[in-house]
């Protein structure tokens, strides 16, 4: 039987086909294996490292030690229009465990304006909390889990005020929501001021280039030895993002006012009894200090004889220029400085009393009682 002359013709093509496919080394069907170099489908052994540098673990261990009391700190806050709408809003920080009671301490920031508060340790499950005390002047903030989980571990505390520029430090917290990161380093700056409410500012914050982002506030910043030296609150950045430029409460102030807010609910505020002039009028005045407007009857401003402006004359009463021979300038500075003396204790003023200088002893009190 002679072949069809159409098959006869289709030969050639299907060997120059064939030709054609193994020159351009066209992949296999599905199915067909491939003869491929000898040990390329082999996976590489792994090269050990060995121990990990005596700085690296320090880092390490540090991080491992005190993660697990790293809080992230979730509020639901109820915003409204002010007519008929009104919605719930979430918002996130950071917090960390004082103690084996469940306290938790945070910013104001985190938790002001929440409706419900929820907290979360380690890899647990969210923690209903409730708000124990606020201080929006220092920016701090308590709150306490209402079912604490045993085996609660403080961060150990350290202290401010030995600090020195170039030491290291470590912040832990949530920034943009990514839970239990660190970032690592130095103390840039000391004796930093930053404002919280009106005419109040935190004075002896610490600067850090630790990256601290949003989400970070809130956060233990940590020494090298693990100890708790500040509380990350603040960054300076035109873009919200971290800068280089990251504040943090000091360790000290911190110690004095979370106490009282777990005894009391509210931080005590250094004051001597005088209510005076808003700040706005001073400055207009082009007036260098605080002036005394009215002076409480029976506190210590009266008891050292602070004279206050006459509102009937508008003649000028008695300026604050110093505390304790610190030049003060502005009502937050003075406040400030109020806040170094220490209530309880005693503060020399200096006074411009009829155009002359006057010094004057004042005990700091409690103006919130």
């Amino acid at each position: 039987m002679r072949p069809d002359p159409a098959q006869r013709s289709l030969r050639p093509r299907a060997c120059r086909l064939a030709a054609l496919l193994l020159a351009l080394a066209l992949p296999a069907a599905p199915g067909v294996t491939q003869p491929r170099e000898p040990g390329a489908a082999t996976p590489r052994p792994v090269v050990p490292r060995g121990p990990l540098p005596e700085a690296e673990r320090r880092v390490v261990e540090l991080f491992e030690t005190a993660a697990p009391s790293v809080a992230y700190i979730t509020s639901e806050v109820v915003q409204s229009d002010g007519l008929f709408r009104a919605e719930v809003s979430r918002s996130a920080g950071s917090g960390f465990v004082w103690d084996e009671a469940g306290h938790v301490v945070t910013n104001d920031h985190v938790v002001e304006g929440a409706r419900r508060l929820f907290v979360q340790l380690d890899a647990g499950q969210p923690i209903e909390a409730t708000l124990v005390g606020r201080s929006p002047e220092y920016d701090l903030a308590v709150v306490r889990l209402q079912n604490a989980p045993r085996g609660l571990r403080p961060i150990p505390l350290g202290s401010s005020k030995d600090l020195r520029i170039g030491q290291a430090v470590y912040a832990i917290g949530n920034p943009f929501g990514l839970s239990r990161t660190l970032t690592r380093g130095l103390v840039s700056a000391l004796d930093r001021e930053l404002p919280t409410t009106e005419y109040r500012e935190v004075s002896g914050v610490i600067q850090t280039d630790a990256a601290i982002n949003p989400g970070n506030s809130g956060g233990p910043l940590l020494d090298s030895a693990g100890r708790l030296i500040g509380v990350n609150t603040a960054i300076r950045s035109a873009s919200g993002s971290s800068s280089g430029v990251g504040f943090a409460i000091p360790a000290d102030l911190v110690n004095r006012v979370v106490p009282a807010l777990i005894a009391r609910g509210r931080a005590p505020l250094p004051g001597i009894g005088i209510a005076p002039v808003r700040p706005d009028l001073v400055a207009r005045a082009g007036i260098q200090g605080v002036v005394v407007g009215e002076v409480g009857g029976g506190t210590p401003a009266a008891q050292a004889g602070l004279r206050s402006l006459d509102r009937r004359t508008g003649e000028l009463g008695d300026v604050i220029v110093a505390v304790n021979g610190r030049r003060v300038v502005t009502l937050s500075s003075f406040v400030a400085e109020l806040d170094r003396v220490g209530i309880g204790n005693l503060a020399e003023l200096t006074v411009l009393r009829d155009g002359r200088e006057a010094k004057l002893r004042v005990r700091v009190i409690d103006v919130v009682r």
